[in-house]
Protein backbone atom coordinates (compact mmCIF):
# COMPACT_ATOMS: atom_id res chain seq x y z
CA UNK A 1 0.00 0.00 0.00
CA UNK A 2 2.85 2.37 0.86
CA UNK A 3 4.41 1.85 -2.56
CA UNK A 4 1.10 2.52 -4.32
CA UNK A 5 0.93 5.76 -2.35
CA UNK A 6 4.54 6.52 -3.37
CA UNK A 7 3.58 6.13 -7.01
CA UNK A 8 0.69 8.53 -6.52
CA UNK A 9 2.92 11.09 -4.83
CA UNK A 10 5.46 10.87 -7.67
CA UNK A 11 2.72 11.68 -10.17
CA UNK A 12 1.80 14.79 -8.18
CA UNK A 13 5.43 15.92 -7.79
CA UNK A 14 5.96 15.31 -11.52
CA UNK A 15 3.67 18.24 -12.24
CA UNK A 16 6.37 20.52 -10.82
CA UNK A 17 9.62 18.60 -11.42
CA UNK A 18 10.78 17.87 -14.98
CA UNK A 19 13.14 15.05 -13.94
CA UNK A 20 10.48 13.17 -11.98
CA UNK A 21 8.02 13.77 -14.81
CA UNK A 22 10.37 11.88 -17.17
CA UNK A 23 10.41 8.91 -14.78
CA UNK A 24 6.64 8.85 -14.30
CA UNK A 25 5.99 9.04 -18.04
CA UNK A 26 8.68 6.45 -18.79
CA UNK A 27 7.31 3.93 -16.29
CA UNK A 28 3.92 4.09 -17.99
CA UNK A 29 5.54 2.77 -21.19
CA UNK A 30 7.64 -0.04 -19.66
CA UNK A 31 5.33 -3.00 -20.19
CA UNK A 32 4.44 -1.91 -23.72
CA UNK A 33 8.13 -1.63 -24.64
CA UNK A 34 8.97 -5.04 -23.21
CA UNK A 35 6.09 -6.70 -25.07
CA UNK A 36 7.35 -5.16 -28.31
CA UNK A 37 10.88 -6.53 -27.94
CA UNK A 38 10.69 -9.69 -25.80
CA UNK A 39 8.85 -12.82 -26.96
CA UNK A 40 7.77 -15.58 -24.53
CA UNK A 41 10.26 -17.91 -26.20
CA UNK A 42 13.25 -15.56 -25.72
CA UNK A 43 15.98 -16.42 -23.25
CA UNK A 44 16.72 -13.31 -21.21
CA UNK A 45 18.99 -11.64 -18.67
CA UNK A 46 17.94 -8.67 -16.54
CA UNK A 47 20.35 -5.97 -15.35
CA UNK A 48 19.02 -3.36 -12.91
CA UNK A 49 20.68 -0.09 -11.84
CA UNK A 50 19.36 2.78 -9.77
CA UNK A 51 21.02 5.41 -11.90
CA UNK A 52 24.00 6.28 -14.10
CA UNK A 53 26.64 5.70 -11.42
CA UNK A 54 25.45 2.14 -10.79
CA UNK A 55 25.33 1.49 -14.53
CA UNK A 56 28.98 2.52 -14.87
CA UNK A 57 29.76 0.36 -11.85
CA UNK A 58 28.07 -2.70 -13.33
CA UNK A 59 29.21 -2.17 -16.91
CA UNK A 60 32.37 -4.36 -16.79
CA UNK A 61 30.19 -7.30 -15.69
CA UNK A 62 27.39 -6.44 -18.14
CA UNK A 63 29.84 -6.37 -21.03
CA UNK A 64 31.23 -9.81 -20.18
CA UNK A 65 27.73 -11.29 -19.86
CA UNK A 66 26.67 -9.69 -23.14
CA UNK A 67 29.65 -11.27 -24.88
CA UNK A 68 29.06 -14.69 -23.34
CA UNK A 69 25.27 -14.93 -23.71
CA UNK A 70 25.14 -13.96 -27.37
CA UNK A 71 21.73 -15.54 -28.05
CA UNK A 72 20.03 -13.99 -25.03
CA UNK A 73 17.92 -10.84 -24.96
CA UNK A 74 19.09 -8.42 -22.29
CA UNK A 75 16.73 -6.09 -20.43
CA UNK A 76 18.39 -3.13 -18.70
CA UNK A 77 16.27 -1.17 -16.22
CA UNK A 78 16.82 2.10 -14.37
CA UNK A 79 14.87 3.77 -11.62
CA UNK A 80 16.25 7.27 -12.14
CA UNK A 81 15.95 9.43 -15.28
CA UNK A 82 19.60 10.45 -14.86
CA UNK A 83 20.51 6.89 -15.74
CA UNK A 84 17.82 6.05 -18.28
CA UNK A 85 17.98 9.25 -20.33
CA UNK A 86 21.76 9.01 -20.80
CA UNK A 87 22.00 5.25 -21.39
CA UNK A 88 18.68 4.45 -23.11
CA UNK A 89 20.63 3.45 -26.23
CA UNK A 90 23.19 1.33 -24.38
CA UNK A 91 24.74 -1.30 -26.68
CA UNK A 92 24.85 -3.88 -23.90
CA UNK A 93 21.05 -4.22 -23.85
CA UNK A 94 18.29 -5.13 -26.30
CA UNK A 95 15.69 -3.29 -24.23
CA UNK A 96 16.20 -0.34 -21.86
CA UNK A 97 13.27 0.64 -19.62
CA UNK A 98 12.30 2.40 -16.42
CA UNK A 99 11.61 -0.03 -13.60
CA UNK A 100 7.94 0.25 -12.54
CA UNK A 101 7.18 1.09 -8.89
CA UNK A 102 7.74 -1.96 -6.68
CA UNK A 103 4.15 -3.14 -6.16
CA UNK A 104 3.18 -6.82 -6.24
CA UNK A 105 1.14 -6.27 -9.41
CA UNK A 106 4.02 -4.55 -11.24
CA UNK A 107 6.59 -7.08 -10.07
CA UNK A 108 4.50 -10.05 -11.20
CA UNK A 109 3.78 -8.50 -14.59
CA UNK A 110 7.39 -7.40 -15.17
CA UNK A 111 8.86 -10.79 -14.30
CA UNK A 112 6.21 -12.66 -16.28
CA UNK A 113 7.17 -10.65 -19.36
CA UNK A 114 10.93 -10.76 -18.88
CA UNK A 115 11.35 -14.15 -17.15
CA UNK A 116 15.12 -13.69 -16.71
CA UNK A 117 17.39 -16.68 -16.23
CA UNK A 118 19.79 -14.37 -14.39
CA UNK A 119 19.18 -11.00 -12.76
CA UNK A 120 22.03 -8.70 -11.75
CA UNK A 121 21.39 -5.86 -9.30
CA UNK A 122 24.09 -3.25 -8.64
CA UNK A 123 25.15 -1.87 -5.26
CA UNK A 124 21.98 -1.08 -3.30
CA UNK A 125 18.80 -0.66 -5.38
CA UNK A 126 16.92 -3.51 -3.72
CA UNK A 127 13.16 -3.88 -4.28
CA UNK A 128 11.29 -6.34 -1.99
CA UNK A 129 8.45 -7.34 -4.34
CA UNK A 130 10.67 -7.92 -7.36
CA UNK A 131 13.04 -10.01 -5.27
CA UNK A 132 10.18 -11.89 -3.62
CA UNK A 133 8.84 -13.05 -6.96
CA UNK A 134 12.29 -13.80 -8.37
CA UNK A 135 12.81 -16.20 -5.49
CA UNK A 136 9.27 -17.62 -5.70
CA UNK A 137 9.89 -18.47 -9.36
CA UNK A 138 13.37 -19.86 -8.63
CA UNK A 139 15.01 -17.27 -10.90
CA UNK A 140 18.69 -16.71 -10.15
CA UNK A 141 19.71 -13.25 -8.91
CA UNK A 142 22.98 -11.74 -7.69
CA UNK A 143 23.92 -8.40 -6.14
CA UNK A 144 27.30 -6.96 -7.14
CA UNK A 145 29.47 -4.18 -5.67
CA UNK A 146 27.27 -4.13 -2.58
CA UNK A 147 28.23 -1.68 0.17
CA UNK A 148 26.40 -1.94 3.49
CA UNK A 149 26.44 0.31 6.57
CA UNK A 150 25.11 -0.38 10.11
CA UNK A 151 22.60 2.46 9.77
CA UNK A 152 20.74 0.76 6.90
CA UNK A 153 17.32 -0.74 7.47
CA UNK A 154 18.50 -4.33 6.88
CA UNK A 155 20.32 -4.23 10.21
CA UNK A 156 17.56 -2.60 12.28
CA UNK A 157 15.08 -4.44 14.52
CA UNK A 158 12.23 -3.28 12.27
CA UNK A 159 13.94 -4.23 9.02
CA UNK A 160 12.57 -7.78 8.64
CA UNK A 161 10.97 -7.23 5.20
CA UNK A 162 14.16 -5.80 3.74
CA UNK A 163 16.37 -8.45 5.37
CA UNK A 164 14.13 -11.05 3.77
CA UNK A 165 14.73 -9.40 0.39
CA UNK A 166 18.47 -9.98 0.68
CA UNK A 167 17.85 -13.72 0.93
CA UNK A 168 16.38 -13.68 -2.58
CA UNK A 169 19.91 -13.20 -3.89
CA UNK A 170 21.74 -16.44 -4.62
CA UNK A 171 24.97 -14.58 -3.93
CA UNK A 172 26.06 -11.10 -2.84
CA UNK A 173 29.44 -9.70 -3.88
CA UNK A 174 30.51 -6.96 -1.47
CA UNK A 175 32.96 -4.12 -1.88
CA UNK A 176 34.62 -4.69 1.48
CA UNK A 177 35.00 -6.95 4.51
CA UNK A 178 32.81 -4.76 6.73
CA UNK A 179 29.84 -5.24 4.38
CA UNK A 180 30.29 -9.01 4.44
CA UNK A 181 30.54 -8.91 8.25
CA UNK A 182 27.26 -6.98 8.47
CA UNK A 183 25.54 -9.60 6.33
CA UNK A 184 26.83 -12.27 8.71
CA UNK A 185 25.11 -10.50 11.63
CA UNK A 186 21.72 -11.19 10.01
CA UNK A 187 22.65 -14.75 9.07
CA UNK A 188 23.38 -14.20 5.38
CA UNK A 189 26.39 -16.30 4.42
CA UNK A 190 26.40 -16.50 0.60
CA UNK A 191 28.69 -13.50 0.30
CA UNK A 192 32.10 -12.87 -1.23
CA UNK A 193 34.35 -9.84 -0.87
CA UNK A 194 35.13 -9.20 -4.53
CA UNK A 195 35.78 -5.46 -4.30
CA UNK A 196 34.25 -2.68 -6.34
CA UNK A 197 33.72 -3.37 -10.05
CA UNK A 198 34.36 0.31 -10.72
CA UNK A 199 38.08 -0.36 -10.27
CA UNK A 200 37.88 -2.72 -13.25
CA UNK A 201 35.84 -0.15 -15.13
CA UNK A 202 38.33 2.70 -14.70
CA UNK A 203 41.30 0.44 -15.34
CA UNK A 204 39.91 -0.09 -18.84
CA UNK A 205 40.21 3.68 -19.36
CA UNK A 206 43.98 3.23 -19.56
CA UNK A 207 43.51 1.02 -22.60
CA UNK A 208 41.61 3.67 -24.57
CA UNK A 209 42.85 6.69 -26.51
CA UNK A 210 42.48 9.61 -24.08
CA UNK A 211 43.93 12.24 -26.40
CA UNK A 212 42.02 15.55 -26.62
CA UNK A 213 43.75 18.00 -28.93
CA UNK A 214 41.97 21.04 -27.53
CA UNK A 215 43.14 20.22 -24.00
CA UNK A 216 46.73 19.97 -25.19
CA UNK A 217 46.40 23.34 -26.91
CA UNK A 218 44.98 24.88 -23.74
CA UNK A 219 47.36 23.27 -21.24
CA UNK A 220 50.66 23.74 -23.06
CA UNK A 221 53.47 22.95 -20.59
CA UNK A 222 51.75 24.37 -17.51
CA UNK A 223 50.65 22.48 -14.42
CA UNK A 224 46.95 21.68 -14.70
CA UNK A 225 44.29 21.45 -11.98
CA UNK A 226 41.09 19.68 -13.08
CA UNK A 227 37.94 20.41 -11.08
CA UNK A 228 35.48 17.62 -11.91
CA UNK A 229 31.71 17.46 -11.35
CA UNK A 230 31.66 20.58 -9.20
CA UNK A 231 28.68 22.14 -7.44
CA UNK A 232 28.43 25.78 -6.28
CA UNK A 233 29.93 24.98 -2.87
CA UNK A 234 32.90 23.37 -4.63
CA UNK A 235 33.18 26.24 -7.12
CA UNK A 236 33.51 28.72 -4.25
CA UNK A 237 36.81 27.11 -3.17
CA UNK A 238 38.66 27.33 -6.44
CA UNK A 239 37.13 30.70 -7.39
CA UNK A 240 38.54 32.17 -4.18
CA UNK A 241 41.89 30.47 -4.77
CA UNK A 242 42.20 31.67 -8.36
CA UNK A 243 41.08 35.22 -7.58
CA UNK A 244 43.09 35.75 -4.40
CA UNK A 245 46.11 33.46 -4.56
CA UNK A 246 46.90 34.53 -8.16
CA UNK A 247 48.60 31.25 -9.16
CA UNK A 248 51.14 31.56 -11.93
CA UNK A 249 52.25 28.80 -14.29
CA UNK A 250 48.99 26.96 -13.54
CA UNK A 251 45.96 26.23 -15.73
CA UNK A 252 42.52 25.25 -14.43
CA UNK A 253 39.94 23.08 -16.19
CA UNK A 254 36.50 23.14 -14.60
CA UNK A 255 33.82 20.61 -15.53
CA UNK A 256 30.71 21.61 -13.53
CA UNK A 257 28.06 19.02 -12.75
CA UNK A 258 25.35 21.39 -13.93
CA UNK A 259 25.96 22.93 -17.36
CA UNK A 260 22.84 25.07 -17.67
CA UNK A 261 23.72 28.34 -19.48
CA UNK A 262 22.72 30.63 -16.61
CA UNK A 263 24.91 28.74 -14.15
CA UNK A 264 27.86 28.63 -16.53
CA UNK A 265 27.46 32.39 -17.01
CA UNK A 266 27.37 32.95 -13.25
CA UNK A 267 30.49 30.83 -12.74
CA UNK A 268 32.39 32.65 -15.48
CA UNK A 269 31.44 36.09 -14.13
CA UNK A 270 32.98 35.32 -10.73
CA UNK A 271 36.44 34.51 -12.09
CA UNK A 272 38.87 37.43 -12.30
CA UNK A 273 41.09 35.83 -14.91
CA UNK A 274 41.00 34.96 -18.58
CA UNK A 275 38.32 32.30 -18.90
CA UNK A 276 37.10 30.42 -21.97
CA UNK A 277 34.26 27.94 -22.51
CA UNK A 278 34.54 24.62 -24.30
CA UNK A 279 31.69 25.78 -26.57
CA UNK A 280 33.91 28.71 -27.67
CA UNK A 281 37.04 26.67 -28.33
CA UNK A 282 36.90 26.92 -32.12
CA UNK A 283 36.69 30.73 -32.05
CA UNK A 284 39.36 31.39 -29.39
CA UNK A 285 43.09 30.97 -28.94
CA UNK A 286 42.90 28.46 -26.08
CA UNK A 287 46.55 28.80 -25.10
CA UNK A 288 45.95 32.42 -24.10
CA UNK A 289 43.47 31.52 -21.33
CA UNK A 290 44.00 30.49 -17.72
CA UNK A 291 40.68 28.75 -17.03
CA UNK A 292 38.73 26.45 -19.33
CA UNK A 293 35.13 25.71 -18.37
CA UNK A 294 33.80 22.52 -19.95
CA UNK A 295 30.15 23.27 -20.70
CA UNK A 296 29.41 19.83 -22.16
CA UNK A 297 29.24 16.24 -20.89
CA UNK A 298 31.07 13.03 -21.69
CA UNK A 299 34.69 14.25 -21.71
CA UNK A 300 35.70 14.29 -18.05
CA UNK A 301 37.18 10.79 -17.86
CA UNK A 302 39.59 11.69 -20.69
CA UNK A 303 40.28 15.18 -19.33
CA UNK A 304 41.52 13.69 -16.07
CA UNK A 305 44.42 12.16 -18.00
CA UNK A 306 45.80 15.70 -18.41
CA UNK A 307 45.48 16.60 -14.72
CA UNK A 308 48.42 17.13 -12.40
CA UNK A 309 45.99 17.61 -9.52
CA UNK A 310 42.25 16.87 -9.35
CA UNK A 311 39.44 18.18 -7.21
CA UNK A 312 36.31 16.00 -7.31
CA UNK A 313 33.05 17.69 -6.36
CA UNK A 314 29.98 16.70 -4.38
CA UNK A 315 31.41 16.16 -0.90
CA UNK A 316 31.67 19.83 0.06
CA UNK A 317 27.86 19.87 0.12
CA UNK A 318 25.27 17.12 0.53
CA UNK A 319 24.73 16.05 -3.07
CA UNK A 320 27.13 13.10 -2.85
CA UNK A 321 30.74 12.65 -3.87
CA UNK A 322 31.29 12.08 -7.58
CA UNK A 323 33.63 9.53 -9.15
CA UNK A 324 37.10 9.71 -7.63
CA UNK A 325 38.35 6.59 -9.38
CA UNK A 326 38.46 8.34 -12.76
CA UNK A 327 41.34 10.67 -11.81
CA UNK A 328 42.93 8.12 -9.47
CA UNK A 329 43.62 5.62 -12.25
CA UNK A 330 45.84 8.23 -13.96
CA UNK A 331 48.02 8.64 -10.87
CA UNK A 332 46.60 12.04 -9.92
CA UNK A 333 46.48 13.36 -6.31
CA UNK A 334 42.89 14.21 -5.37
CA UNK A 335 41.19 16.77 -3.12
CA UNK A 336 37.57 16.34 -1.94
CA UNK A 337 35.18 17.82 0.61
CA UNK A 338 34.33 16.30 4.02
CA UNK A 339 31.02 14.52 3.30
CA UNK A 340 32.25 11.20 1.96
CA UNK A 341 31.11 8.67 4.59
CA UNK A 342 28.88 6.84 2.11
CA UNK A 343 31.80 6.33 -0.26
CA UNK A 344 34.17 3.70 1.16
CA UNK A 345 36.61 4.06 -1.72
CA UNK A 346 37.22 7.70 -0.71
CA UNK A 347 38.24 6.77 2.83
CA UNK A 348 40.45 4.04 1.40
CA UNK A 349 42.23 6.55 -0.86
CA UNK A 350 42.64 8.94 2.10
CA UNK A 351 44.05 6.17 4.31
CA UNK A 352 46.41 5.22 1.51
CA UNK A 353 47.77 8.77 1.30
CA UNK A 354 46.66 9.81 -2.18
CA UNK A 355 43.55 11.84 -1.36
CA UNK A 356 42.91 14.83 0.90
CA UNK A 357 39.60 15.83 2.47
CA UNK A 358 39.17 19.53 3.28
CA UNK A 359 36.47 21.31 5.23
CA UNK A 360 37.21 24.98 4.55
CA UNK A 361 38.98 27.45 2.29
CA UNK A 362 42.23 27.53 4.30
CA UNK A 363 42.63 23.76 4.22
CA UNK A 364 41.89 23.75 0.49
CA UNK A 365 44.43 26.52 -0.18
CA UNK A 366 47.11 24.88 1.95
CA UNK A 367 46.97 21.44 0.33
CA UNK A 368 46.58 22.80 -3.19
CA UNK A 369 49.61 25.08 -2.74
CA UNK A 370 51.68 22.20 -1.39
CA UNK A 371 50.73 19.97 -4.33
CA UNK A 372 51.50 22.73 -6.83
CA UNK A 373 54.81 23.78 -5.29
CA UNK A 374 56.26 20.41 -4.28
CA UNK A 375 56.72 18.20 -7.32
CA UNK A 376 57.99 15.17 -5.40
CA UNK A 377 55.03 15.32 -3.01
CA UNK A 378 52.63 15.66 -5.93
CA UNK A 379 54.05 12.70 -7.84
CA UNK A 380 54.34 10.45 -4.79
CA UNK A 381 50.75 11.03 -3.65
CA UNK A 382 49.41 10.58 -7.17
CA UNK A 383 51.26 7.30 -7.69
CA UNK A 384 49.67 5.97 -4.50
CA UNK A 385 46.29 6.35 -6.17
CA UNK A 386 47.18 4.54 -9.38
CA UNK A 387 48.82 1.70 -7.46
CA UNK A 388 45.78 1.37 -5.23
CA UNK A 389 43.43 1.15 -8.23
CA UNK A 390 45.63 -1.55 -9.75
CA UNK A 391 45.58 -3.61 -6.54
CA UNK A 392 41.80 -3.31 -6.15
CA UNK A 393 40.95 -4.48 -9.68
CA UNK A 394 39.72 -8.03 -10.20
CA UNK A 395 36.12 -8.00 -8.96
CA UNK A 396 34.78 -8.93 -12.39
CA UNK A 397 36.89 -12.09 -12.55
CA UNK A 398 35.49 -13.30 -9.21
CA UNK A 399 31.91 -12.66 -10.28
CA UNK A 400 32.35 -14.43 -13.61
CA UNK A 401 34.03 -17.36 -11.86
CA UNK A 402 30.98 -17.74 -9.61
CA UNK A 403 28.74 -17.70 -12.69
CA UNK A 404 31.06 -20.29 -14.31
CA UNK A 405 31.80 -18.11 -17.32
Amino acid sequence: MALVFTGFILKIVALFNAKIKLGVAGRQQTFKIIKQHIKPTDQTLWFHCASLGEYEQGLPVFEKLRAHYKKYKIVLSFFSPSGFEIRKNSPIADVVVYLPIDTQKNAIQFLKLVNPELSVFVKYDIWPNYLKFLKANKLKAILISAAFRPQQIYFKSYGHLFRKSLYAFDHIFTQNESSKALLATIGYKNATVSGDTRFDRVSNQLKTNNTLDFIETFKQDYLCVVVGSSWPEDDALFIDFINNETPTEVKFIVAPHNIKPNQIKDLTSKLNTKTVLYSEKDQKQLKDYNVLIVDTIGLLSKIYSYADIAYVGGAMGTTGLHNTLEPAVFGVPIIIGPNHKKFPEAQAFINNGGMFSVTNQKQFNDILKKLLENGDFRHNTGSKNSEFVKKQSGAVIQILDYLRI
